[in-house]
């Protein structure tokens, strides 16, 4: 058998930059299992926490930042940011090459292919949709601040 040689033409490697925008209010388990499968997929993740002055939040902004910072503090190709403005801008500032969603149904996957495709019309920029694993599927932000609003326990929903 022959020995196949690689060869790369450029000898510098580039850092893959993905973007993973949300409101995370609060940020779950189903979020966190997003975060994890992202970071086998880029370098370094930006987890954008985007400030929407018209939705109103069960928490902070303070709080948000600091709930996922303190989660992967011990993670340093995590970087836990807010943003103001369009989330295509914001990408192309801090130089992602994708944006990262969830999807957990096809209610989900319609709404996010056609951001996806408005957002790859703008910038270029592609979206990476992944699938939330099965026992997440029906996890989502606002059904865990639905529990919350009515007094149940939801630290099991958290990760």
């Amino acid at each position: 058998m022959g020995r196949i040689k690689l060869t790369t033409h450029n000898s510098q490697l580039t850092t893959r930059t993905g973007l993973l925008p949300g409101t995370f209010d609060p940020f779950t388990i189903e979020l966190d299992a997003l975060v994890r499968r992202a970071l086998n997929i880029v370098d370094e993740l930006f987890i954008a926490i985007g400030i929407n002055t018209e939705k109103r939040t069960m928490l902070s902004l303070e709080e948000r930042m600091e709930r996922i910072a303190t989660l992967y503090k011990d993670e340093p190709r995590i970087h836990v940011v807010s943003y103001e403005g369009l989330t295509t801008d914001f990408a192309q500032s801090i130089g992602a090459q994708c944006i990262i969603r969830g999807v957990r149904n096809t209610i989900d996957f319609e709404y996010e292919r056609n951001i996806a495709d408005v957002n790859r019309m703008l910038t270029g920029i592609d979206t990476l949709l992944l699938i939330s694993e099965a026992q997440y599927a029906a996890i989502s932000s606002s059904m865990v601040r639905e529990l919350a609003h009515f007094g149940k326990d939801i630290s099991k929903y958290l990760p």
